[in-house]
């Protein structure tokens, strides 16, 4: 499996990254609805799957696919170690604002609501979550993977984090009057995402 997975990066990375991409960010919105929210199977919202596996496959995989070259391409400094810390600033500061920027935005106008209210109410906690993740994720990733699958192991790391991004948007959509529940949800998606970072870490320390 892992060999065809391989062949069809050679032959076409960028389809192959972005299906890829697309399939995973699904999946966490599935996680995010079944396993966080509870919703089961009789009110699970296909649609917001949709926007999230479009999501994945039109943005974000493409652009993740081209960010990563960019990183290897042109950013090298005198020493490895000053290298990879200088990927993960470029990849923290800049790509993952404008990426958390990009994705609540876009879930907002796809759903009719609004856009101000969804990046006031959903952006600062998203990046907050964000920087406790995915410095020590990307250091590794730059230094240990090759660049070919680095798209895809942040792929199976989010699965944790789509999850998070799933259940953030959806609460940053959410009507007046659902306060107490968006709380329920939000300690829910804590817990999930402090088990996520915990094993984020021991995956790392094993390869450190």
């Amino acid at each position: 499996m892992f060999r065809w997975y391989q062949a069809k990066l050679k032959k076409a990375p960028l389809l192959t990254q972005s299906i890829t991409t697309a399939v995973l960010f699904a999946t966490g919105d599935v996680i995010a609805q079944q396993a966080v929210e509870k919703k089961g199977l009789d009110k699970h919202e296909l649609a917001r799957t949709g926007r999230m596996f479009a999501y994945g496959g039109i943005i974000f995989g493409p652009v993740a696919t081209k960010w990563y070259t960019f990183l290897a391409n042109r950013v090298s400094l005198s020493t490895t170690n000053r290298t990879i810390a200088a990927r993960v600033a470029a990849d923290q500061f800049v790509f993952a604002p404008i990426n958390m920027t990009c994705f609540l935005s876009s879930m907002a106008y796809f759903e009719g609501s609004s856009v101000k209210d969804k990046l006031n109410k959903a952006w600062v906690p998203g990046m907050t979550n964000n920087f406790l993740l995915w410095p020590w994720v990307q250091a590794v990733n730059f230094k240990f993977v090759p660049l070919e699958h680095r798209v895809l192991v942040v792929n199976f790391v989010a699965l944790g984090w789509n999850c998070y991004l799933s259940y953030l948007n959806s609460s940053g959509s959410a009507e007046e009057g659902t306060v107490d529940k968006i709380e329920a949800m939000e300690e829910k998606a804590e817990s999930e995402f402090k088990k996520m970072e915990g094993k984020a870490e021991k995956e790392i320390r094993k390869s450190i």
